[in-house]
């Protein structure tokens, strides 16, 4: 599978009073490279959520390890992998890097949604998770 990788800045407004990247703002910058690996193998996320059969992704479940912390000013890379594709669901493997060290892993199970309901991810997108490339 294509590993995807999102650069981030650490600004004051992702740290606690310390200088320290507060934890829940590694969630946001996660939701970012997800959002980024969708876009980078061709489907736009906005026209999914508006079309005919309005569909949008939810996580479900994450398994998240806080290894170290970054701090103000660091450029962080948000690698993210599509693992597995099946039914409504995708399983997700997510790391936050300084450099070459590893600061945050994170597991992560994510849910085709629609209309307040579990739908099957779209076969075109399951592929392009699959083998990591933009077939349109």
């Amino acid at each position: 599978m294509t590993v995807h990788r999102l650069s981030v800045r650490v600004y004051y407004e992702d740290t606690d009073f310390s200088g320290v990247v507060y934890h829940a703002s590694y969630l946001r910058f996660m939701e970012r490279g997800r959002t980024e690996l969708i876009r980078s193998l061709g489907i736009a996320q906005r026209e999914l959520f508006d079309g005919g059969t309005a569909l949008g992704f939810a996580v479900r479940k994450m398994a998240i390890e806080f290894i170290r912390p970054a701090v103000m000013d660091d450029l962080l890379t948000v690698e993210t992998r599509s693992v597995a594709a099946r039914g409504a669901t995708m399983d997700v493997e997510q790391r936050v890097l300084r450099g070459e060290e590893v600061l945050v892993t994170a597991q992560v199970l994510v849910a085709c949604v629609g209309g307040g309901r579990a739908r099957r991810i779209p076969d075109g997108l399951r592929r392009r998770l699959e083998d990591g490339t933009d077939d349109a």
